[in-house]
């Protein structure tokens, strides 16, 4: 995933056997239980979630957030220049607006998937995530679900797609721009791109929630964040 590469730092715990230990010893020097730091990582998981994708699944979550805009593939960014050049602004813009509802459209459909991922972090885990980078947890969570979560997400995008018009409405831009004598034709599969640039959204603003509740200490809004996300901080 690309934004998420660019996002996120390599999550450098699993390959450092001196990090792991000192990891393994922190719930017994600190007080600090398996299970707590477990609860805790999944706990800021769930406020990332409920806090931030669900934003994504209102109106203009995704359109009106630089963060996560949906953009044109490289196939459609000329399909969108040469629109513009002939006077075809308005269809341009009405394309790239409904990439975005379907994408909105579709998250909070998805939201659950995401849950049941956050539930099945393992104790170890939850020790290496702890220190590891400011969106160590978010990184583990993508590496682990993107799959499943693709296979969810795509056909609720595919519906999507269609519900909000989107379909026809690049069908439309499309027939009309490889009528035009000057152009080659196209014929990019959307569902799977809008697939994957709502995934990368869905992942950022996890990973903005977690790098808050890592290093602002008021955003560290119940006991539990507390406690455990202070061993990070010694």
């Amino acid at each position: 995933m690309k934004k998420i590469i660019a996002f996120a730092s390599i999550l450098i715990l699993s390959s450092c056997a001196e990090l792991q230990q000192i990891a393994s010893q922190l719930p017994q020097e600190y007080g600090v239980s398996n299970a707590e730091i477990s609860s805790g990582l999944k706990q800021a998981l769930e406020f990332g979630i409920d806090k931030e994708v669900t934003k994504l699944a209102n109106e203009d979550g995704f359109f009106s957030n630089e963060l996560v805009r949906i953009g044109l593939p490289p196939e459609l960014q000329k399909v969108d220049k040469t629109l513009r050049d002939v006077g075809l602004d308005a269809l341009a813009d009405e394309g790239l607006k409904v990439l975005n509802r379907a994408a909105e459209d579709a998250v909070s459909e998805a939201i659950p998937v995401f849950a049941d991922a956050v539930r099945g972090i393992t104790f170890t885990d939850a020790r290496d995530i702890l220190l590891g980078a400011d969106n160590a947890a978010t990184v583990y969570l993508s590496d682990r679900t993107e799959e499943e979560l693709y296979s969810k997400f795509n056909p609720i995008i595919s519906n999507s797609l269609d519900k909000v018009g989107a379909t026809q409405v690049w069908r439309n831009i499309i027939q009309k721009y490889n009528s035009l004598p000057i152009t080659t034709n196209v014929n990019p599969d959307l569902p799977d791109y809008v697939t994957h640039e709502a995934l990368d959204g869905v992942y950022v603003m996890i990973a903005q929630e977690e790098k808050d509740i890592r290093n602002t200490l008021s955003a560290r809004s119940t006991d539990l964040l507390r406690r455990v996300f202070a061993l990070q901080d010694r």
